[in-house]
């Protein structure tokens, strides 16, 4: 007899959704806006976060293969786009790296100096020697970083969300000094470039992740229902935990003296000192550090799985896809890891060490809504060119809903891609053309690189 398929329930969806999305490493920039952030959060909730996430369950459940986007994109439009959009997919990743490196190597600091987390030399040697060590350790196979990936999650992040909430929430109601304030002033931004537009990018890029989830909408027992419940639980949830953290940072560091890197540690032993609870900052970075260290350890082999779908689809030389025995693309890791180290070097080349970990967040948040722009406008091709095809879920509303959907979520990308290329105040970023100059030839070039490869190898 047949063993019936176990089926995931609604609350085994939404903690799917809530550790693919929620991450320390994208509090301060939010924390940046104070009180504004929550006019910011709805309108990335409403055009852009539940937008994607309909999509990603649509295309999901239609196409549930591995290589998520490559595949969505490759029906849509061909191999020579999709391919596009996954190497973009994995270079944003790449670009992403040094940042959350950066937040591990900035928070061991707090073991010993904290100012140490502004000293370049030591930030990247500590994200290198993070990195390679990684990266070594995955040419081994998945099995000891997908144990420690759910762990982490908990630990690392969800849990530091919570109990940061929680602090903000009994220093705000103990009637003590506040840093921003709920006023008209303050709760609607200035529309000002170089105060709040340059952070919009880094706040979409926050919310994204959703599609990782999307596939497994097909294992629930009735995903008409009960995805759309699981989704709406999964955005309150995410946006309550994202909002609420970064509101307590807000609410008790200074703008001024705000750093990217170490924002959320900044705030914790704000709150500790006040509290005479100093021991307690050791404990929460060594959670931060799992954190960071299993978010490493599960997505550092996930994007190279894009790539290696594409060498067997032949997008890509199939030599560069050729996995070792314990069956990891190798070859892409070491590849990886060496673009990695290439672009850390932008630690020596900023100003601060604040100014690089802004740079290398906004060249990921970029080339991570291009990727999304490519998702929302393969959803539209594919409801048109291959509606034979069975979804167990659809966005509701047929034409107008597709189109709603996806003209939304393609719209908000590319005003988020466009907002990133306004540097903020305070980062020592003083030549403005410089700075722009590199985003854009940085962004045709990685692009450029996968079309002339498809047309080496051919279509």
């Amino acid at each position: 007899m047949k063993k019936k398929k176990k089926l995931l329930t609604l609350f085994q969806i939404v903690m799917i959704n809530v550790i693919a999305v929620d991450s320390i490493r994208s509090l301060p920039f939010s924390a940046y806006y104070g009180a504004s952030m929550l006019l910011f959060y709805a309108c990335a909730a409403i055009f852009f976060f539940i937008p994607s996430a309909l999509v990603s369950a649509e295309l999901g459940t239609g196409w549930p293969t591995t290589g998520g986007i490559y595949i969505w994109v490759r029906e849509a439009f061909g191999k020579r786009l999709g391919l596009i959009v996954i190497w973009m997919s994995w270079i944003y990743n790449l670009a992403w790296y040094p940042t959350i490196m950066a937040l591990i190597a900035g928070t061991t600091t707090y073991f010993f100096n904290p100012s140490m987390a502004e000293n370049k030399t030591y930030m990247v040697l500590l994200i290198l020697g993070l990195f390679w060590g990684a990266t070594l350790l995955n040419c081994f196979g998945m099995r000891i970083s997908s144990l420690l990936s759910s762990l982490g999650a908990i630990i690392g992040t969800i849990l530091p969300m919570i109990f940061i909430s929680v602090l903000g929430l009994i220093w705000w109601f103990s009637g003590n000094e506040l840093q921003i304030h709920f006023t008209h002033n303050e709760l609607f931004p200035k529309w000002s470039s170089s105060l709040h537009l340059p952070f919009f990018a880094t706040v979409l890029f926050g919310l994204l992740g959703l599609e990782m989830a999307a596939t497994h909408a097909r294992e629930m027992e009735n995903p008409r229902r009960d995805y759309p419940r699981a989704l709406l639980i999964s955005v309150m949830v995410i946006l309550v935990t994202m909002v609420a953290s970064s509101l307590s940072i807000a609410l008790i560091v200074p703008q001024q003296e705000l750093n990217l890197v170490t924002g959320v540690l900044q705030a914790f032993k704000h709150f500790f000192d006040a509290y005479q609870m100093p021991w307690m900052v050791p404990v929460i970075a060594s959670c931060i550090i799992l954190g960071g260290i299993s978010a490493v350890g599960a997505w550092i082999i996930g994007p190279t799985k894009g790539l290696m779908i594409a060498c067997l689809d032949g997008s890509l030389p199939k030599a560069l896809g050729k996995m070792n025995r314990y069956g990891v693309p190798s070859r892409i890791l070491i590849i990886q890891a060496v673009i990695v180290s290439l672009l850390s070097s932008a630690f020596f080349l900023m100003p601060s060490v604040n100014a690089s970990f802004w740079l290398l967040s906004t060249i990921t948040a970029q080339l991570a809504l291009l990727v999304y722009v490519g998702l929302f406008v393969a959803a539209v091709r594919l409801h048109y060119s291959k509606p034979e095809v069975s979804r167990s879920f659809r966005i509701p509303g047929g034409k107008w809903g597709i189109w709603t959907t996806s003209g939304s979520g393609a719209l908000i990308s590319i005003i988020g891609i466009v907002c990133g290329f306004l540097p903020p105040d305070g980062l020592g970023i003083t030549n403005i053309f410089a700075y722009e100059l590199t985003l854009i030839l940085g962004m045709f070039s990685l692009i450029i690189i996968p079309y002339g490869i498809s047309k080496l190898v051919g279509d």
